[in-house]
């Protein structure tokens, strides 16, 4: 005989004694089938991590089995016939672990309570003060005269805001740029002068 190790999931709205009967219902088959049901965990109601078969949520249960590998497919058989079960694994491992499952140890949940919220993580760098993404400083992320005080993308001095643009040539920081001369409807028409 082999030792496995077996999890299932069953939906969220059966009730925890009706997955105690799945349990106690699966364990049956394993023993009829010669095998032996070790330690067996209810870990509770769990968040899922994406929808299966419209649950969000299921059941969790760990049973160590120790059976020929004919009782193992017969008992996952029924699983996969049982509305009530959404998804089951079994792994075949060298041993079974005599002390409680990691979903189960107790330890574990009073260091993450003791470690609290987000407060412990230290100073984060950055942020604040000059030079940060769009902090103040000489220098951005765009070069001398970026990210601070003056502007972003162009150096912003003497560039009107939204209004219109000075007459004669152009604004501040375009360096070279002249616009078009205006053309008019007749001097489409394809006149010389």
């Amino acid at each position: 005989m082999a030792l496995y190790e077996h999890v299932f999931m069953a939906r969220q709205d059966i009730s925890q004694s009706q997955v105690e009967g799945l349990i106690k219902e699966f364990a049956d088959i394993v023993t009829e089938g010669g095998g032996k049901v070790g330690k067996v965990e209810y870990w509770g109601v769990k968040n899922l991590a994406y929808k299966i078969k419209k649950n969000r949520k299921a059941h969790y249960a760990l049973m160590n089995l120790d059976a020929p590998s004919a009782a193992v497919a017969e008992m996952e058989r029924r699983m996969g016939l049982s509305t009530d079960v959404i998804r089951f694994m079994t792994i075949k491992v060298e041993e079974h672990e005599v002390e409680p499952s990691i979903q189960m140890r107790k330890v574990d949940r009073e260091e993450r309570s003791e470690r609290g919220g987000f407060g412990d993580r230290g100073d984060r760098g950055g942020r604040g003060g000059g030079g940060g993404f769009r902090g103040g400083g000489d220098r951005g992320p765009r070069g001398p005269g970026g990210g601070g005080g003056g502007g972003g993308f162009r150096s912003g001095g003497d560039r009107p805001g939204m209004g219109a643009r000075p007459a004669g040539g152009g604004g501040g920081d375009r360096g070279g740029f002249r616009p078009r001369p205006a053309t008019s409807a007749s001097d489409d028409t394809g006149s010389q002068e």
